[in-house]
């Protein structure tokens, strides 16, 4: 599918497969890369909450994103967060994915406290400053400072972001965006809102269960975007018990999950802090993906 942004599009926030001792399996991620994009998926978001960035080194973080370009086949494909303490840092993570050859990157606001305004917007003019496009990520839950539609809108007119991927799950949020920032590309952030998002004018998605159901999941944004309701309404109905875990806290465990029932072993173990989903979510999670497997959905 031709995509005039390279943010546009199903893009994946790629969990991370950790061998036995914990350590990165950079073979496995590069082929979990390729697998998607084969599968239809537009790109990939390494280095995101769903690929535990903050459990990872300086060097594991690094090349995460040059295994990601490279197995990508095009680093317009790539889209790194960025996301860090401080704004010299996350404009140093900016620059290291444009030396990679990364075509965007994803940034949350300050998160180590909870910013003022005129913070926020000093710290998305730093990393901007790395010249790559920047897509703010709205989640107040856990950085409690919400990118506001008016928020936005400044920060879309100082030319510092492109576009927004929206956590909040207020949908209404959409409408108001595209009233203040109309120049402004509403991302979907939360697989539990995606028709709604589509509906209201969401141009990408920066998606969870594709992980696991690449073909379904991409097949059901498609129709979204392109308002085939009669296509997208039955299907996210089908989906939704299982894309609303990405809305849990559990939901780097929950997708894996799904991804070890796709493919036995393919999401693994997790690092701590986080620990493996209790007997009877992870029960769950596997019936809710093997029921979609056997009514043929992928």
């Amino acid at each position: 599918m031709h995509r005039s942004r390279p943010w546009h599009g199903v893009m994946v926030a790629t969990t991370l497969p950790f061998r036995a001792d914990l350590s990165v399996d950079h073979d496995a991620y590069a082929d979990h890369v390729r697998s998607l994009i084969d599968a239809g998926c537009d790109g990939v978001v390494p280095n995101g909450s769903l690929g535990e960035y903050q459990t990872l080194t300086d060097e594991e973080r690094r090349r995460v994103v040059e295994t990601a370009v490279d197995a990508a086949g095009d680093g317009d494909r790539v889209m790194p967060g960025v996301a860090a303490y401080g704004s010299a840092e996350a404009r140093r993570w900016a620059e290291q994915a444009a030396e990679a050859g990364a075509g965007s990157v994803l940034l949350l606001p300050p998160n180590v406290y909870r910013a003022d305004e005129s913070a926020v917007r000093a710290h998305y003019g730093e990393a901007a400053r790395a010249g790559l496009p920047v897509v703010a990520y709205n989640n107040p839950y856990d950085t409690r400072v919400d990118l506001t539609p008016a928020l936005l809108a400044q920060l879309h007119e100082a030319g510092d972001i492109v576009a927004v991927k929206e956590f909040t799950g207020d949908v209404r949020r959409a409408w108001e965006i595209a009233e203040r920032a109309p120049g402004l590309d509403l991302l979907i952030g939360a697989d539990d809102v995606l028709l709604e998002l589509a509906v209201a004018g969401a141009v990408g998605w920066i998606a969870g269960f594709p992980n696991a159901l690449p073909g379904s999941c991409t097949a059901l944004y498609r129709a979204a975007v392109a308002g085939d309701l009669e296509t997208a309404v039955p299907l996210y109905r089908r989906l939704h018990p299982l894309l609303r875990w990405d809305s849990k806290t559990e939901f780097v465990q929950a997708i894996k999950a799904s991804q070890d029932v796709v493919a036995d072993g393919s999401g693994g173990p997790c690092r701590p802090p986080r620990t493996p989903l209790s007997a009877q979510d992870a029960a769950t999670v596997r019936a809710l993906t093997e029921k979609l497997l056997a009514e043929g959905l992928d």
